[in-house]
């Protein structure tokens, strides 16, 4: 009994020298599946990033569109203030510039008025028998428009 368990077999030895090769194998087998593990990893990491990306890039797409929008309004509504404004400048102006020349209309209609009225004389006048018509012709200054007076007698 004793002499069996001193001996070495060998199916022992043989297994312990091919070993380190299969061992040698397996750590090159594991670093290879821990490389394409890692490469794996990447990718899905670079693909979880590049999609946060996108997703935050569209988000500030649509707030810009929003903004942009919010400002155009912004920008319309204050050029609609401005033109109503203008537009009731304009018919303010135009409605003075009317009523003055109304009035200019009108003292120059009361002054041409009042001088008719120094000219009209008595038919029966000796100025007026001596001639047999008169011209008349009564200037108005620049501003105002020319009148002309051509009284005929028959």
């Amino acid at each position: 009994m004793g002499s069996g368990c001193c001996k070495s077999s060998p199916d022992k030895d043989a297994p312990e020298k091919e070993d380190p090769k299969k061992l040698l194998l397996a750590k090159l087998c594991q670093r290879k599946r821990v490389q394409a593990a890692g490469q794996i990893q990447a990718w899905w990491r670079g693909t979880l990033v590049r999609r946060i990306l996108l997703v935050a890039a569209l988000r500030a797409w649509m707030i810009q569109c929003w903004w942009k929008t919010v400002r155009q309004r912004r920008i319309q509504k204050m050029r609609q203030t401005l033109l109503k404004i203008y537009v009731t400048q304009e018919q303010s102006a135009v409605k003075l510039q009317s009523w003055f020349r109304m009035v200019q209309c009108h003292q120059s209609y009361c002054q041409i008025c009042n001088t008719l009225c120094v000219f009209q004389a008595p038919m029966s006048s000796p100025a007026f028998q001596a001639d047999d018509f008169l011209h008349v012709q009564y200037g108005v200054a620049s501003k105002q428009p020319e009148f002309h007076i051509e009284i005929l007698l028959v």
